[in-house]
Protein backbone atom coordinates (compact mmCIF):
# COMPACT_ATOMS: atom_id res chain seq x y z
CA UNK A 1 0.00 0.00 0.00
CA UNK A 2 1.04 3.56 -0.60
CA UNK A 3 1.24 6.51 1.74
CA UNK A 4 -1.79 8.32 3.04
CA UNK A 5 -1.80 12.11 2.95
CA UNK A 6 -4.09 14.15 5.11
CA UNK A 7 -6.94 11.82 5.95
CA UNK A 8 -7.30 10.15 2.58
CA UNK A 9 -6.49 6.46 2.25
CA UNK A 10 -3.61 5.52 -0.01
CA UNK A 11 -5.91 3.56 -2.26
CA UNK A 12 -9.31 4.87 -3.20
CA UNK A 13 -12.24 2.62 -4.06
CA UNK A 14 -13.09 2.45 -7.73
CA UNK A 15 -16.57 3.19 -8.96
CA UNK A 16 -17.47 1.08 -11.97
CA UNK A 17 -20.44 2.34 -13.96
CA UNK A 18 -22.45 0.08 -16.22
CA UNK A 19 -23.09 1.12 -19.78
CA UNK A 20 -26.73 1.67 -18.76
CA UNK A 21 -25.60 4.65 -16.69
CA UNK A 22 -25.37 6.43 -20.05
CA UNK A 23 -29.17 6.76 -19.94
CA UNK A 24 -28.86 8.62 -16.66
CA UNK A 25 -26.27 10.98 -18.12
CA UNK A 26 -28.45 11.59 -21.18
CA UNK A 27 -31.30 12.61 -18.86
CA UNK A 28 -28.96 14.96 -16.98
CA UNK A 29 -28.14 16.66 -20.29
CA UNK A 30 -31.83 16.86 -21.23
CA UNK A 31 -32.64 18.34 -17.81
CA UNK A 32 -29.94 20.98 -18.24
CA UNK A 33 -31.36 21.99 -21.63
CA UNK A 34 -34.93 22.06 -20.27
CA UNK A 35 -33.85 24.24 -17.35
CA UNK A 36 -31.94 26.58 -19.66
CA UNK A 37 -34.99 26.89 -21.92
CA UNK A 38 -37.15 27.77 -18.91
CA UNK A 39 -34.62 30.37 -17.78
CA UNK A 40 -34.48 31.92 -21.25
CA UNK A 41 -38.28 32.02 -21.26
CA UNK A 42 -38.22 33.99 -18.01
CA UNK A 43 -35.68 36.41 -19.52
CA UNK A 44 -37.87 36.95 -22.57
CA UNK A 45 -40.94 37.44 -20.38
CA UNK A 46 -38.99 39.94 -18.29
CA UNK A 47 -38.45 42.04 -21.43
CA UNK A 48 -41.98 41.51 -22.78
CA UNK A 49 -43.68 42.53 -19.53
CA UNK A 50 -41.12 45.17 -18.49
CA UNK A 51 -40.01 43.56 -15.24
CA UNK A 52 -36.59 45.05 -14.46
CA UNK A 53 -33.87 43.37 -12.44
CA UNK A 54 -33.54 42.74 -9.52
CA UNK A 55 -37.29 42.18 -9.14
CA UNK A 56 -38.00 38.48 -8.88
CA UNK A 57 -41.75 38.96 -9.33
CA UNK A 58 -43.92 41.55 -11.01
CA UNK A 59 -46.40 43.74 -9.17
CA UNK A 60 -49.19 45.82 -10.66
CA UNK A 61 -47.36 48.93 -9.43
CA UNK A 62 -44.23 47.81 -11.26
CA UNK A 63 -45.68 46.81 -14.65
CA UNK A 64 -48.93 48.86 -14.52
CA UNK A 65 -51.02 45.93 -15.75
CA UNK A 66 -52.47 43.13 -13.63
CA UNK A 67 -52.69 40.65 -16.51
CA UNK A 68 -49.04 41.17 -17.49
CA UNK A 69 -47.93 40.91 -13.86
CA UNK A 70 -49.79 37.61 -13.56
CA UNK A 71 -48.37 36.25 -16.83
CA UNK A 72 -44.82 37.11 -15.85
CA UNK A 73 -45.26 35.68 -12.36
CA UNK A 74 -46.65 32.44 -13.74
CA UNK A 75 -43.67 32.02 -16.08
CA UNK A 76 -41.28 32.91 -13.26
CA UNK A 77 -42.96 30.47 -10.84
CA UNK A 78 -42.84 27.65 -13.40
CA UNK A 79 -39.09 28.04 -13.67
CA UNK A 80 -38.63 28.65 -9.95
CA UNK A 81 -40.46 25.42 -9.14
CA UNK A 82 -38.06 23.55 -11.40
CA UNK A 83 -35.12 25.13 -9.59
CA UNK A 84 -36.59 24.29 -6.18
CA UNK A 85 -36.79 20.61 -7.10
CA UNK A 86 -33.54 20.46 -9.08
CA UNK A 87 -31.20 19.30 -6.26
CA UNK A 88 -33.50 16.48 -5.13
CA UNK A 89 -34.05 15.33 -8.68
CA UNK A 90 -30.36 15.25 -9.61
CA UNK A 91 -29.30 13.46 -6.42
CA UNK A 92 -32.03 10.84 -6.79
CA UNK A 93 -31.33 10.44 -10.51
CA UNK A 94 -27.60 9.91 -10.06
CA UNK A 95 -27.89 7.62 -7.04
CA UNK A 96 -30.88 5.71 -8.42
CA UNK A 97 -28.92 5.30 -11.64
CA UNK A 98 -26.24 3.44 -9.74
CA UNK A 99 -28.86 0.85 -8.84
CA UNK A 100 -30.46 0.55 -12.28
CA UNK A 101 -29.49 2.89 -15.10
CA UNK A 102 -32.35 1.90 -17.39
CA UNK A 103 -35.09 2.38 -14.78
CA UNK A 104 -33.53 5.61 -13.49
CA UNK A 105 -33.05 6.93 -17.01
CA UNK A 106 -36.68 6.23 -17.86
CA UNK A 107 -37.94 7.70 -14.59
CA UNK A 108 -35.72 10.74 -15.06
CA UNK A 109 -37.07 11.24 -18.58
CA UNK A 110 -40.64 11.08 -17.24
CA UNK A 111 -39.71 13.68 -14.62
CA UNK A 112 -38.14 16.06 -17.17
CA UNK A 113 -41.05 15.78 -19.61
CA UNK A 114 -43.44 16.31 -16.70
CA UNK A 115 -41.59 19.45 -15.66
CA UNK A 116 -41.82 20.77 -19.22
CA UNK A 117 -45.61 20.22 -19.16
CA UNK A 118 -45.72 21.83 -15.71
CA UNK A 119 -43.85 24.87 -17.03
CA UNK A 120 -45.97 25.19 -20.17
CA UNK A 121 -49.17 24.89 -18.16
CA UNK A 122 -48.08 27.45 -15.60
CA UNK A 123 -46.79 29.79 -18.32
CA UNK A 124 -50.26 29.96 -19.84
CA UNK A 125 -51.20 32.39 -17.07
CA UNK A 126 -53.59 29.93 -15.44
CA UNK A 127 -51.76 28.44 -12.43
CA UNK A 128 -54.17 25.47 -12.34
CA UNK A 129 -52.78 24.30 -15.69
CA UNK A 130 -49.45 23.54 -13.99
CA UNK A 131 -51.09 20.31 -12.83
CA UNK A 132 -50.73 19.00 -16.40
CA UNK A 133 -47.16 18.18 -15.38
CA UNK A 134 -48.11 16.42 -12.18
CA UNK A 135 -47.04 13.09 -13.68
CA UNK A 136 -43.44 14.22 -13.13
CA UNK A 137 -43.83 12.92 -9.58
CA UNK A 138 -44.19 9.38 -10.93
CA UNK A 139 -40.63 9.76 -12.17
CA UNK A 140 -39.41 11.36 -8.95
CA UNK A 141 -40.97 8.70 -6.71
CA UNK A 142 -39.50 5.98 -8.93
CA UNK A 143 -36.07 7.58 -8.51
CA UNK A 144 -36.58 7.67 -4.75
CA UNK A 145 -37.42 3.95 -4.76
CA UNK A 146 -34.33 3.20 -6.86
CA UNK A 147 -32.18 5.13 -4.40
CA UNK A 148 -33.70 3.27 -1.45
CA UNK A 149 -33.02 -0.03 -3.22
CA UNK A 150 -29.41 1.04 -3.72
CA UNK A 151 -29.09 1.82 -0.01
CA UNK A 152 -30.58 -1.57 0.93
CA UNK A 153 -28.28 -3.33 -1.52
CA UNK A 154 -25.19 -1.59 -0.15
CA UNK A 155 -26.15 -2.18 3.48
CA UNK A 156 -26.82 -5.87 2.93
CA UNK A 157 -23.36 -6.55 1.50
Amino acid sequence: TGRSFFFFPATMPTLVLSADFGYVLAVVVAAVFANAWMGISVGRARKRYNVPYPHLYATVDLVKDEKNANLFNCIQRGHQNNLENWPFFLVLLLLGGLHNGVVAGGAGAIYVVGKIFYFLGYSSGDPKKRNQGGFSYIGLITLLVQTILLAVQLLSN
